[in-house]
Protein backbone atom coordinates (compact mmCIF):
# COMPACT_ATOMS: atom_id res chain seq x y z
CA UNK A 1 0.00 0.00 0.00
CA UNK A 2 2.81 2.84 0.71
CA UNK A 3 5.25 1.22 -2.17
CA UNK A 4 6.74 3.62 -4.58
CA UNK A 5 4.85 2.78 -7.44
CA UNK A 6 1.30 1.98 -6.23
CA UNK A 7 -1.38 3.15 -4.19
CA UNK A 8 -4.06 0.87 -2.88
CA UNK A 9 -4.59 3.32 -0.22
CA UNK A 10 -7.44 6.54 -0.97
CA UNK A 11 -9.00 9.03 1.09
CA UNK A 12 -10.83 6.27 3.26
CA UNK A 13 -14.54 7.57 2.55
CA UNK A 14 -14.21 6.17 -1.35
CA UNK A 15 -12.92 2.59 0.12
CA UNK A 16 -16.77 2.52 0.58
CA UNK A 17 -17.71 3.73 -3.08
CA UNK A 18 -17.89 0.33 -4.31
CA UNK A 19 -21.09 -0.55 -2.11
CA UNK A 20 -22.69 2.87 -2.84
CA UNK A 21 -23.25 3.00 -6.37
CA UNK A 22 -26.66 2.16 -7.76
CA UNK A 23 -26.86 -1.56 -8.73
CA UNK A 24 -25.46 -2.30 -12.04
CA UNK A 25 -23.30 0.12 -12.66
CA UNK A 26 -20.71 -0.40 -15.20
CA UNK A 27 -19.32 2.79 -15.97
CA UNK A 28 -17.79 6.03 -14.01
CA UNK A 29 -16.95 8.79 -15.73
CA UNK A 30 -15.19 11.95 -14.18
CA UNK A 31 -13.76 14.84 -15.29
CA UNK A 32 -10.95 17.78 -13.48
CA UNK A 33 -10.97 21.10 -13.47
CA UNK A 34 -10.12 24.33 -12.15
CA UNK A 35 -13.31 25.98 -11.97
CA UNK A 36 -14.61 29.44 -12.70
CA UNK A 37 -13.75 32.22 -10.31
CA UNK A 38 -16.16 33.26 -7.50
CA UNK A 39 -17.43 36.85 -7.34
CA UNK A 40 -15.89 37.32 -3.91
CA UNK A 41 -12.63 36.10 -5.30
CA UNK A 42 -12.65 38.92 -8.44
CA UNK A 43 -13.63 41.34 -5.54
CA UNK A 44 -10.99 40.33 -3.19
CA UNK A 45 -8.16 39.06 -5.09
CA UNK A 46 -5.08 41.59 -6.70
CA UNK A 47 -3.93 38.61 -9.13
CA UNK A 48 -6.80 37.07 -10.85
CA UNK A 49 -5.39 33.67 -12.36
CA UNK A 50 -7.95 33.85 -15.70
CA UNK A 51 -6.04 31.03 -17.12
CA UNK A 52 -4.42 27.91 -15.71
CA UNK A 53 -0.98 25.65 -17.36
CA UNK A 54 -2.02 22.07 -17.28
CA UNK A 55 1.04 20.62 -15.76
CA UNK A 56 2.13 17.46 -13.56
CA UNK A 57 -0.46 14.72 -15.08
CA UNK A 58 2.33 12.88 -16.84
CA UNK A 59 4.62 12.25 -13.53
CA UNK A 60 1.71 11.09 -11.24
CA UNK A 61 0.76 8.57 -13.90
CA UNK A 62 4.12 7.63 -14.70
CA UNK A 63 5.15 7.13 -11.24
CA UNK A 64 2.29 6.10 -9.74
CA UNK A 65 -0.09 4.45 -12.16
CA UNK A 66 1.51 2.51 -14.72
CA UNK A 67 2.50 -0.86 -14.86
CA UNK A 68 1.76 -3.65 -12.67
CA UNK A 69 0.52 -1.62 -9.31
CA UNK A 70 -1.90 -4.10 -7.79
CA UNK A 71 0.12 -7.15 -5.86
CA UNK A 72 -1.45 -10.08 -3.49
CA UNK A 73 0.98 -8.33 -0.97
CA UNK A 74 -0.88 -4.98 -1.61
CA UNK A 75 -4.40 -6.28 -1.13
CA UNK A 76 -3.55 -7.99 1.98
CA UNK A 77 -2.02 -4.79 3.29
CA UNK A 78 -4.70 -2.70 2.39
CA UNK A 79 -7.18 -4.85 3.43
CA UNK A 80 -5.71 -5.37 7.29
CA UNK A 81 -5.45 -1.49 6.89
CA UNK A 82 -8.51 -0.78 6.29
CA UNK A 83 -10.40 -2.85 8.31
CA UNK A 84 -8.46 -1.49 11.15
CA UNK A 85 -9.38 1.65 10.28
CA UNK A 86 -12.95 1.11 9.51
CA UNK A 87 -13.34 -1.37 12.21
CA UNK A 88 -15.39 -2.97 9.93
CA UNK A 89 -14.09 -5.29 6.62
CA UNK A 90 -15.28 -2.71 4.03
CA UNK A 91 -12.44 -3.12 2.03
CA UNK A 92 -12.88 -4.19 -2.32
CA UNK A 93 -11.05 -7.29 -1.72
CA UNK A 94 -12.52 -9.56 -4.75
CA UNK A 95 -12.25 -5.72 -6.75
CA UNK A 96 -9.07 -5.93 -6.64
CA UNK A 97 -8.62 -9.36 -7.21
CA UNK A 98 -10.11 -9.10 -10.16
CA UNK A 99 -8.16 -6.81 -11.32
CA UNK A 100 -5.12 -8.43 -10.00
CA UNK A 101 -6.07 -11.90 -12.11
CA UNK A 102 -8.26 -10.13 -15.20
CA UNK A 103 -5.82 -7.38 -15.95
CA UNK A 104 -2.40 -8.45 -13.88
CA UNK A 105 -2.62 -5.65 -12.09
CA UNK A 106 -2.82 -2.97 -14.07
CA UNK A 107 -5.36 -0.79 -13.84
CA UNK A 108 -8.01 -0.69 -16.25
CA UNK A 109 -8.82 2.86 -17.07
CA UNK A 110 -8.67 5.71 -19.29
CA UNK A 111 -7.30 9.04 -19.00
CA UNK A 112 -7.60 11.80 -21.71
CA UNK A 113 -6.31 15.29 -20.90
CA UNK A 114 -4.88 18.54 -22.84
CA UNK A 115 -1.21 18.41 -23.83
CA UNK A 116 1.19 19.21 -20.82
CA UNK A 117 2.10 23.34 -20.68
CA UNK A 118 -1.16 24.01 -22.36
CA UNK A 119 -2.43 27.32 -20.97
CA UNK A 120 -6.74 26.74 -20.84
CA UNK A 121 -8.65 29.20 -19.38
CA UNK A 122 -10.65 28.27 -16.09
CA UNK A 123 -14.07 26.74 -16.01
CA UNK A 124 -12.82 24.20 -18.90
CA UNK A 125 -12.32 20.71 -18.53
CA UNK A 126 -8.27 19.42 -18.27
CA UNK A 127 -9.37 15.89 -17.93
CA UNK A 128 -10.97 13.10 -17.66
CA UNK A 129 -11.03 9.21 -16.25
CA UNK A 130 -13.07 6.27 -16.74
CA UNK A 131 -13.46 2.87 -16.43
CA UNK A 132 -12.47 0.14 -19.21
CA UNK A 133 -13.66 -2.55 -17.56
CA UNK A 134 -17.95 -2.84 -16.49
CA UNK A 135 -16.69 -4.49 -13.52
CA UNK A 136 -14.58 -2.10 -12.42
CA UNK A 137 -16.43 0.94 -12.39
CA UNK A 138 -15.64 2.13 -8.64
CA UNK A 139 -12.12 2.44 -10.10
CA UNK A 140 -12.44 5.97 -11.56
CA UNK A 141 -12.95 7.74 -9.00
CA UNK A 142 -11.01 5.64 -6.35
CA UNK A 143 -7.89 6.93 -8.26
CA UNK A 144 -9.52 10.63 -7.53
CA UNK A 145 -7.32 11.20 -4.43
CA UNK A 146 -4.24 10.70 -6.70
CA UNK A 147 -4.80 12.46 -9.38
CA UNK A 148 -6.31 15.81 -7.98
CA UNK A 149 -3.20 16.19 -6.59
CA UNK A 150 -2.35 17.68 -9.65
CA UNK A 151 -3.69 20.34 -7.98
CA UNK A 152 -0.01 21.20 -6.93
CA UNK A 153 2.24 21.49 -10.12
CA UNK A 154 -0.30 23.63 -11.95
CA UNK A 155 -1.09 25.92 -9.36
CA UNK A 156 2.72 26.47 -9.14
CA UNK A 157 2.66 26.72 -12.76
CA UNK A 158 0.17 28.87 -13.24
CA UNK A 159 1.55 31.34 -10.08
CA UNK A 160 5.09 31.45 -11.55
CA UNK A 161 3.71 32.20 -15.36
CA UNK A 162 1.66 34.85 -13.71
CA UNK A 163 4.66 36.79 -12.21
CA UNK A 164 6.77 36.04 -15.71
CA UNK A 165 3.84 38.62 -17.45
CA UNK A 166 4.39 40.51 -15.16
CA UNK A 167 7.94 40.38 -15.65
CA UNK A 168 7.80 40.95 -19.22
CA UNK A 169 5.57 43.80 -19.12
CA UNK A 170 8.07 45.98 -16.81
CA UNK A 171 11.02 44.51 -18.49
CA UNK A 172 9.46 45.59 -21.87
CA UNK A 173 8.52 49.08 -20.87
CA UNK A 174 11.71 49.48 -19.01
CA UNK A 175 14.36 48.20 -21.14
CA UNK A 176 12.37 47.99 -24.36
CA UNK A 177 13.31 43.90 -25.07
CA UNK A 178 13.05 40.59 -23.62
CA UNK A 179 16.25 39.64 -22.82
CA UNK A 180 16.86 37.95 -19.51
CA UNK A 181 13.47 37.31 -18.69
CA UNK A 182 14.07 33.35 -17.97
CA UNK A 183 16.19 34.49 -15.27
CA UNK A 184 14.09 36.98 -13.67
CA UNK A 185 12.49 34.68 -11.06
CA UNK A 186 14.80 32.46 -8.96
CA UNK A 187 13.43 29.74 -7.30
CA UNK A 188 14.71 29.68 -3.43
CA UNK A 189 12.11 27.49 -2.50
CA UNK A 190 13.40 23.76 -1.77
CA UNK A 191 13.92 24.64 2.64
CA UNK A 192 10.31 25.91 2.55
CA UNK A 193 8.02 23.09 1.15
CA UNK A 194 7.13 20.24 3.47
CA UNK A 195 9.16 17.56 1.13
CA UNK A 196 12.11 16.48 -1.02
CA UNK A 197 8.94 14.92 -3.41
CA UNK A 198 6.91 18.43 -2.82
CA UNK A 199 10.72 20.49 -4.14
CA UNK A 200 10.75 18.46 -6.88
CA UNK A 201 7.19 18.14 -8.49
CA UNK A 202 6.98 22.75 -7.12
CA UNK A 203 10.37 23.33 -8.70
CA UNK A 204 10.22 21.52 -11.76
CA UNK A 205 6.74 23.48 -12.49
CA UNK A 206 8.35 26.86 -11.93
CA UNK A 207 11.09 25.56 -14.54
CA UNK A 208 7.94 25.61 -17.16
CA UNK A 209 8.22 29.36 -17.22
CA UNK A 210 11.84 30.14 -15.78
CA UNK A 211 15.36 28.81 -16.45
CA UNK A 212 16.86 29.80 -12.79
CA UNK A 213 16.79 27.66 -9.69
CA UNK A 214 18.79 25.89 -6.64
CA UNK A 215 15.92 23.53 -6.06
CA UNK A 216 18.10 20.87 -8.19
CA UNK A 217 14.83 18.45 -7.01
CA UNK A 218 13.12 19.92 -9.73
CA UNK A 219 15.64 18.73 -12.26
CA UNK A 220 15.60 15.18 -11.52
CA UNK A 221 12.04 15.24 -11.90
CA UNK A 222 11.94 16.33 -15.48
CA UNK A 223 15.17 14.34 -16.74
CA UNK A 224 13.27 11.00 -15.15
CA UNK A 225 9.79 11.84 -16.04
CA UNK A 226 9.59 14.06 -19.20
CA UNK A 227 13.34 14.53 -20.71
CA UNK A 228 14.74 17.74 -22.44
CA UNK A 229 16.80 17.93 -24.97
CA UNK A 230 19.53 19.89 -22.92
CA UNK A 231 21.59 17.96 -20.40
CA UNK A 232 19.99 19.98 -17.66
CA UNK A 233 16.93 22.53 -17.52
CA UNK A 234 17.50 24.55 -14.76
CA UNK A 235 20.59 26.74 -14.30
CA UNK A 236 22.21 28.92 -11.27
CA UNK A 237 25.25 30.87 -9.91
CA UNK A 238 27.74 30.56 -7.22
CA UNK A 239 26.35 32.31 -3.91
CA UNK A 240 27.19 33.37 -0.90
CA UNK A 241 24.91 32.87 2.34
CA UNK A 242 25.12 34.01 5.36
CA UNK A 243 26.99 31.67 7.16
CA UNK A 244 29.63 32.17 4.52
CA UNK A 245 29.83 35.94 5.50
CA UNK A 246 29.33 36.01 9.49
CA UNK A 247 32.13 32.94 9.91
CA UNK A 248 34.64 35.57 8.82
CA UNK A 249 33.04 37.95 12.06
CA UNK A 250 31.87 40.98 11.95
CA UNK A 251 34.70 43.20 11.57
CA UNK A 252 35.89 41.12 8.54
CA UNK A 253 33.12 41.21 5.92
CA UNK A 254 35.17 43.29 3.75
CA UNK A 255 37.38 40.24 3.76
CA UNK A 256 34.18 37.97 3.20
CA UNK A 257 33.34 39.89 0.53
CA UNK A 258 36.70 39.96 -1.09
CA UNK A 259 37.50 36.07 -0.80
CA UNK A 260 34.21 35.18 -2.72
CA UNK A 261 34.79 37.98 -5.44
CA UNK A 262 38.16 36.22 -6.23
CA UNK A 263 37.40 32.64 -5.62
CA UNK A 264 34.64 33.52 -8.42
CA UNK A 265 36.35 36.01 -10.82
CA UNK A 266 35.29 34.25 -14.47
CA UNK A 267 31.67 33.57 -13.65
CA UNK A 268 28.46 35.73 -12.19
CA UNK A 269 28.46 35.62 -8.07
CA UNK A 270 25.94 36.24 -6.06
CA UNK A 271 26.51 37.90 -2.23
CA UNK A 272 24.46 38.88 0.47
CA UNK A 273 24.83 42.07 1.98
CA UNK A 274 22.74 42.74 4.74
CA UNK A 275 24.45 40.70 7.62
CA UNK A 276 25.10 43.71 9.54
CA UNK A 277 24.21 46.99 7.07
CA UNK A 278 23.00 46.58 3.56
CA UNK A 279 23.49 50.04 3.27
CA UNK A 280 27.00 50.09 4.33
CA UNK A 281 28.23 47.42 2.68
CA UNK A 282 26.99 49.09 -0.76
CA UNK A 283 27.92 52.62 0.61
CA UNK A 284 31.31 51.97 1.74
CA UNK A 285 32.10 48.37 1.22
CA UNK A 286 31.36 47.72 -2.16
CA UNK A 287 30.97 51.57 -2.99
CA UNK A 288 34.44 52.78 -2.39
CA UNK A 289 36.62 49.59 -0.53
CA UNK A 290 36.16 46.54 -3.41
CA UNK A 291 35.40 49.29 -6.13
CA UNK A 292 37.93 48.45 -8.47
CA UNK A 293 37.86 45.06 -7.82
CA UNK A 294 33.62 45.40 -9.05
CA UNK A 295 35.07 47.37 -12.40
CA UNK A 296 36.95 45.02 -13.53
CA UNK A 297 34.74 42.18 -13.96
CA UNK A 298 33.22 41.20 -17.40
CA UNK A 299 29.75 41.76 -18.28
CA UNK A 300 29.09 37.79 -18.25
CA UNK A 301 30.69 37.60 -14.61
CA UNK A 302 28.69 40.02 -12.73
CA UNK A 303 28.71 40.81 -9.04
CA UNK A 304 25.34 40.37 -8.16
CA UNK A 305 24.53 41.85 -4.63
CA UNK A 306 21.18 40.57 -2.37
CA UNK A 307 19.73 42.58 0.09
CA UNK A 308 17.95 39.97 2.57
CA UNK A 309 15.84 41.84 5.36
CA UNK A 310 13.52 45.12 5.49
CA UNK A 311 10.48 45.75 3.19
CA UNK A 312 11.17 44.67 -0.24
CA UNK A 313 10.13 48.07 -2.59
CA UNK A 314 12.39 50.36 0.25
CA UNK A 315 15.08 48.32 0.71
CA UNK A 316 15.34 47.41 -3.32
CA UNK A 317 15.37 51.49 -4.33
CA UNK A 318 17.79 52.56 -1.38
CA UNK A 319 20.20 50.22 -2.77
CA UNK A 320 19.59 51.16 -6.61
CA UNK A 321 20.15 54.58 -5.67
CA UNK A 322 22.95 53.74 -3.31
CA UNK A 323 25.19 52.22 -6.03
CA UNK A 324 23.90 54.56 -8.81
CA UNK A 325 25.68 57.12 -6.77
CA UNK A 326 29.32 54.76 -6.48
CA UNK A 327 28.14 52.91 -9.65
CA UNK A 328 27.25 55.61 -12.05
CA UNK A 329 24.44 54.62 -14.59
CA UNK A 330 23.34 55.22 -18.10
CA UNK A 331 19.91 55.67 -19.67
CA UNK A 332 18.75 52.93 -21.82
CA UNK A 333 17.07 53.40 -25.02
CA UNK A 334 13.65 53.80 -23.26
CA UNK A 335 15.00 56.51 -20.72
CA UNK A 336 15.40 53.84 -17.69
CA UNK A 337 18.83 53.99 -15.43
CA UNK A 338 20.73 50.48 -16.06
CA UNK A 339 23.41 50.20 -13.31
CA UNK A 340 27.02 48.95 -15.41
CA UNK A 341 26.89 45.66 -16.95
CA UNK A 342 28.93 44.49 -14.20
CA UNK A 343 26.69 44.85 -11.20
CA UNK A 344 23.30 43.95 -10.56
CA UNK A 345 21.33 42.76 -7.65
CA UNK A 346 18.97 40.18 -6.74
CA UNK A 347 16.01 40.65 -4.25
CA UNK A 348 14.73 37.64 -2.74
CA UNK A 349 13.17 38.10 0.75
CA UNK A 350 9.59 38.54 0.90
CA UNK A 351 9.00 38.26 -2.42
CA UNK A 352 5.68 36.81 -3.85
CA UNK A 353 3.56 37.78 -6.76
CA UNK A 354 2.19 40.68 -5.12
CA UNK A 355 5.66 42.04 -3.63
CA UNK A 356 6.91 41.50 -7.55
CA UNK A 357 4.45 44.17 -8.87
CA UNK A 358 5.05 46.29 -6.08
CA UNK A 359 9.11 46.47 -6.95
CA UNK A 360 8.65 46.34 -10.13
CA UNK A 361 6.00 49.20 -10.25
CA UNK A 362 8.29 51.27 -7.89
CA UNK A 363 11.30 50.79 -10.09
CA UNK A 364 9.73 51.62 -13.48
CA UNK A 365 7.82 55.20 -11.24
CA UNK A 366 12.09 55.98 -10.17
CA UNK A 367 13.02 55.10 -13.61
CA UNK A 368 15.64 52.18 -13.49
CA UNK A 369 14.91 49.72 -15.46
CA UNK A 370 14.29 46.22 -14.68
CA UNK A 371 17.48 45.07 -16.18
CA UNK A 372 18.65 45.64 -12.97
CA UNK A 373 17.15 43.27 -11.14
CA UNK A 374 16.42 39.37 -10.70
CA UNK A 375 14.03 37.92 -7.92
CA UNK A 376 13.96 34.97 -5.94
CA UNK A 377 11.15 33.09 -4.68
CA UNK A 378 11.14 30.43 -2.02
CA UNK A 379 7.35 29.71 0.21
CA UNK A 380 5.89 31.93 -1.95
CA UNK A 381 6.46 29.83 -4.79
CA UNK A 382 6.48 26.25 -4.00
CA UNK A 383 4.19 26.00 -0.56
CA UNK A 384 1.86 28.87 -0.33
CA UNK A 385 -0.66 27.88 -2.20
CA UNK A 386 -3.65 25.47 -1.68
CA UNK A 387 -6.24 24.04 -4.10
CA UNK A 388 -8.44 26.48 -3.41
CA UNK A 389 -6.17 28.71 -5.50
CA UNK A 390 -7.38 27.64 -8.82
CA UNK A 391 -10.86 25.75 -7.30
CA UNK A 392 -9.37 22.55 -8.40
CA UNK A 393 -12.13 20.01 -8.41
CA UNK A 394 -12.42 16.20 -9.68
CA UNK A 395 -16.42 15.68 -10.68
CA UNK A 396 -18.33 12.47 -11.84
CA UNK A 397 -20.69 13.78 -14.73
CA UNK A 398 -21.77 10.53 -16.95
CA UNK A 399 -22.75 6.95 -15.45
CA UNK A 400 -23.92 4.20 -17.27
CA UNK A 401 -26.77 1.89 -14.90
CA UNK A 402 -28.24 -0.94 -16.90
CA UNK A 403 -26.96 -0.22 -19.81
CA UNK A 404 -28.37 3.38 -19.79
CA UNK A 405 -26.50 6.47 -19.95
CA UNK A 406 -26.71 8.67 -17.81
CA UNK A 407 -25.27 12.47 -17.56
CA UNK A 408 -25.17 13.62 -13.82
CA UNK A 409 -24.48 16.72 -12.11
CA UNK A 410 -24.02 18.57 -9.02
CA UNK A 411 -25.88 21.70 -8.36
CA UNK A 412 -25.70 23.52 -4.92
CA UNK A 413 -28.10 26.13 -4.06
CA UNK A 414 -26.02 27.39 -1.51
CA UNK A 415 -23.00 27.67 -4.05
CA UNK A 416 -23.77 27.90 -7.85
CA UNK A 417 -19.79 28.14 -8.78
CA UNK A 418 -19.93 24.95 -7.72
CA UNK A 419 -22.26 23.77 -9.93
CA UNK A 420 -20.36 20.67 -12.23
CA UNK A 421 -20.71 19.86 -15.67
CA UNK A 422 -22.96 17.16 -17.61
CA UNK A 423 -22.49 14.11 -19.50
CA UNK A 424 -18.91 13.27 -21.62
CA UNK A 425 -16.88 16.25 -22.55
CA UNK A 426 -14.88 17.50 -24.59
CA UNK A 427 -12.77 20.59 -25.19
CA UNK A 428 -12.66 22.72 -28.53
CA UNK A 429 -10.87 25.83 -29.72
CA UNK A 430 -13.21 28.23 -31.31
CA UNK A 431 -12.37 30.02 -34.43
CA UNK A 432 -11.71 33.18 -32.91
CA UNK A 433 -8.87 31.07 -30.41
CA UNK A 434 -11.47 30.81 -27.28
CA UNK A 435 -11.58 27.74 -25.46
CA UNK A 436 -15.14 26.17 -24.76
CA UNK A 437 -15.81 23.02 -23.00
CA UNK A 438 -18.64 20.71 -24.54
CA UNK A 439 -20.87 18.98 -22.56
CA UNK A 440 -23.42 15.71 -22.49
CA UNK A 441 -21.41 14.39 -25.88
CA UNK A 442 -21.93 17.12 -28.04
CA UNK A 443 -18.04 17.30 -28.96
CA UNK A 444 -18.51 14.38 -31.43
CA UNK A 445 -20.30 16.63 -33.54
CA UNK A 446 -18.23 17.54 -36.42
CA UNK A 447 -18.89 20.97 -36.67
CA UNK A 448 -17.51 21.82 -33.76
CA UNK A 449 -13.50 20.69 -34.94
CA UNK A 450 -11.35 18.59 -33.08
CA UNK A 451 -11.64 16.93 -29.60
CA UNK A 452 -8.32 18.68 -27.57
CA UNK A 453 -8.42 15.69 -24.74
CA UNK A 454 -6.13 12.72 -26.01
CA UNK A 455 -5.40 9.56 -24.53
CA UNK A 456 -2.80 9.56 -22.49
CA UNK A 457 -3.29 6.57 -19.63
CA UNK A 458 -5.11 3.30 -21.00
CA UNK A 459 -5.00 0.04 -18.89
CA UNK A 460 -2.23 0.52 -16.83
CA UNK A 461 0.59 1.86 -20.45
CA UNK A 462 0.63 5.57 -20.45
CA UNK A 463 0.29 6.09 -23.72
CA UNK A 464 1.12 9.53 -25.00
CA UNK A 465 4.06 11.09 -23.25
CA UNK A 466 5.06 15.01 -23.81
CA UNK A 467 9.31 16.21 -23.43
CA UNK A 468 9.42 19.27 -21.27
CA UNK A 469 10.82 20.92 -24.32
CA UNK A 470 7.08 20.78 -25.58
CA UNK A 471 5.81 21.11 -22.48
CA UNK A 472 7.42 24.94 -22.22
CA UNK A 473 6.80 25.21 -26.17
CA UNK A 474 3.29 24.98 -25.11
CA UNK A 475 3.08 27.48 -21.83
CA UNK A 476 5.66 29.95 -23.85
CA UNK A 477 4.24 33.37 -23.53
CA UNK A 478 2.92 35.60 -26.45
CA UNK A 479 2.81 39.18 -26.58
CA UNK A 480 -0.87 39.78 -25.49
CA UNK A 481 0.03 37.62 -22.33
CA UNK A 482 1.93 41.10 -21.21
CA UNK A 483 0.02 43.49 -22.90
CA UNK A 484 -3.43 42.69 -21.44
CA UNK A 485 -2.17 43.51 -17.80
CA UNK A 486 -4.03 46.09 -16.39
Amino acid sequence: MVERRARLAAQHSMVTHYLQYPPNTSKVYSYFECREKRKEDIKSKKVQYDETVFYGLQYILKKYLAGRVVTKEKIQEAKEVYREHFQHDVFNESGWNYILEKHDGHLPIEVKAVPEGSVIPRGNVLFTVENTDPECYWLTNWVETSLVQTWYPISVATNSREQKKILAKYLMQTAGNLDGLEYKLHDFGYRGVSSQETAGIGASSHLVNFKGTDTVAGITVIKKYYGTKDPVPGFSVPAAEHSTITAWGKDCEKDAFEHIMKTFSTVPVSIVSDSYDIYNACETIWGEDLRSLIEARSPSAPLIIRPDSGNPLDTVLQVLEILGRKFPPTDNCNGYKVLPPYLRIIQGDGVDINTLQEIVQGMKEHKWSIENIAFGSGGALLQKITRDLLNCSFKCSYVVTNGLGVNVFKDPVMDPNKRSKKGRLSLHCTPSGDYATLEEGKGELEENGPDLLHTVFKNGKVIKSYTFDEVRQNAHLKPRDWRELP
